[in-house]
C-alpha cells in the first residue's frame, strides 16, 4: 500500500543530510560539552557553531539564542519568567493559540492573579486587529502580548511586523510562537520588533526533542530548569549535541532551498484546493489568506461520515489531521475552529492538509480519490 503523508504541520520527515549529520555527531562527538578535555571541547564547538548558523539565518546575535527541548518548553519558560521575574501583570493573547501558550497563561492567571485579555476572532479566522491595537495602546500595567505567527490548524497569518510595532511603541513585551513559520519564511530579527520567538526543529525537517528560544538582548530571564551551568546557566541539563547539530543543519537547508520549495509547495496547495472544489463544490476553506503549506477545509459530508473520516483515510495509508496532533485523540471540536465556525459547521468534518516539498500532485490525486469513496 502506498503511504501518503499530508500532516506536515504536525511533524516533518527528516532530510537525509540531517540524519547523516546526526549520525556523524553521535559517532564522533559523544563527549560531554561541559567537559574541558578535547572530547568535550569538540562537542562544545559543534553546539556553538550550530548556534551561529541559526543566528545567521534569523539575523540575530548567537547569544540571543538558547537551546531547549521544544518550543513548548521555551514558551512555558518565557511566559512564566515574564510574570515572575519581569513583573508582567497583564497578558494579551487569543483563544486560538497553541495549548502550550493557552494552558501556561491559564496557570499563571490562577497562580499570580494576572489579567488576561483574549482578542476576539473574526469569522474569517483572523484576530480583530482594531481591538488588539486598542488593548496594547491603553494598557496601564506591565504587559506582554503572546500571539502565534502562523496558526497551526488554519494557517492564518499574524501581521507580526504590525503587532510588533504597536508593542514597541507602547513598551509592551511581545512573545511570538513562530513554530509553523521558522524555516518556511525569511526572518530578520534585527528589524522585526519582537522580544521572544520559539521554534521546534521537527517542524522544519529536523529531529524531535530539540528547539530554541530567541530572547532579545538585554532581556534577562531567570532559569526554568535548575542544575548545571549549560546555556549560560539558564537551561540546565547536558546538551544533546547531535540533536542541536541536526537542527542547525535542517534550518540551514530550509533556507538554502526556501524559494524553490516555497514555490513548489504553494503550487501543491493550489492544486489540492482546485481538485477539492472540482470534486466537492460545497467545500469551504477555514480561514483567509492562509500560510502556503496549510490548507484547512470544511467538507460537505454527513455527520455519519465525519466520525470515521480520519480512520477511513488512515486505512488507505493517507495521513491528514482534523486539528493539532497534540489533541487529535480528543472527541472535542478544535478550539481553534470553535472560535469562529458556526455550531452547524463544527459538526461537519474539517481536515487540515499540510504539505512539504516531499509531496507530489499524484499523492493529492490519490487523496481526492479516497475522499470520494468515503
Amino acid at each position: 500500500m502506498t503511504k501518503i503523508y499530508l500532516d506536515n504541520a504536525a511533524t516533518t520527515p527528516l532530510r537525509n543530510e540531517v540524519v547523516n549529520t546526526m549520525i556523524e555527531t553521535l559517532q564522533n562527538d559523544f563527549g560531554n560539552p561541559s567537559s574541558t578535555h578535547s572530547f568535550g571541547r569538540s562537542a562544545k564547538t559543534i553546539i556553538e557553531t550550530s548556534r551561529k548558523t541559526i543566528a545567521k539565518y534569523l539575523v540575530c546575535q548567537a547569544q540571543e539564542l538558547l537551546f531547549t527541548s521544544s518550543a513548548t518548553e521555551a514558551t512555558n519558560w518565557i511566559l512564566r519568567s515574564a510574570v515572575k521575574d519581569l513583573g508582567v501583570a497583564k497578558i494579551i493573547t487569543s483563544s486560538i493559540e497553541h495549548h502550550a501558550t493557552l494552558y501556561t497563561i491559564q496557570s499563571l492567571e490562577k497562580e499570580f492573579n494576572i489579567e488576561v485579555v483574549y482578542i476576539p476572532i473574526l469569522p474569517n479566522g483572523t484576530l480583530d486587529y482594531m481591538v488588539l491595537e486598542k488593548e496594547i495602546e491603553t494598557s496601564s500595567v506591565k504587559t506582554l502580548v503572546s500571539l502565534m505567527h502562523v496558526n497551526n490548524e488554519t494557517g492564518v497569518i499574524l501581521n507580526i511586523e504590525q503587532v510588533g510595532t504597536w508593542c514597541a511603541n507602547s513598551k509592551v513585551l511581545f512573545h511570538c510562537d513562530t513554530v509553523q513559520s521558522i524555516g518556511k519564511v525569511s526572518f530578520d530579527l534585527q528589524s522585526i520588533p519582537v522580544d521572544f520567538i520559539v521554534a521546534s526543529a521537527h517542524k522544519f525537517h529536523g529531529p524531535k526533542g530539540v528547539g530554541f528560544a530567541y530572547i532579545k538582548k538585554n532581556i534577562v530571564l531567570q532559569p526554568f530548569i535548575f542544575g548545571g551551568e549549560q546555556e549560560k546557566g539558564l537551561r540546565a541539563g547536558t546538551e544533546a549535541t547531535h540533536q542541536i547539530a541536526g537542527m542547525a543543519k535542517a534550518l540551514e537547508l530550509a533556507y538554502i532551498h526556501l524559494e524553490h520549495e516555497r514555490s513548489y509547495i504553494t503550487m501543491l496547495k493550489e492544486y489540492a484546493l482546485e481538485k477539492l472544489k472540482t470534486n466537492f463544490p460545497e467545500v469551504k476553506v477555514n480561514g483567509s489568506d492562509t500560510f502556503y503549506n496549510i490548507l484547512n477545509v470544511l467538507l460537505p459530508f454527513s455527520e455519519e461520515k465525519t466520525a470515521f473520516i480520519l480512520f477511513n483515510l488512515d486505512i488507505k495509508g493517507i495521513a491528514v489531521s482534523r486539528g493539532s496532533a497534540c489533541q487529535s485523540g480528543s472527541i472535542k471540536p478544535s478550539h481553534v475552529l470553535e472560535a469562529f465556525l458556526s455550531e452547524n459547521d463544527l459538526k461537519k468534518p474539517s481536515l487540515r492538509i499540510s504539505f512539504s516539498h516531499y509531496n507530489t500532485k499524484e499523492e493529492i490525486d490519490l487523496f481526492i480519490e479516497a475522499l470520494q469513496v468515503i
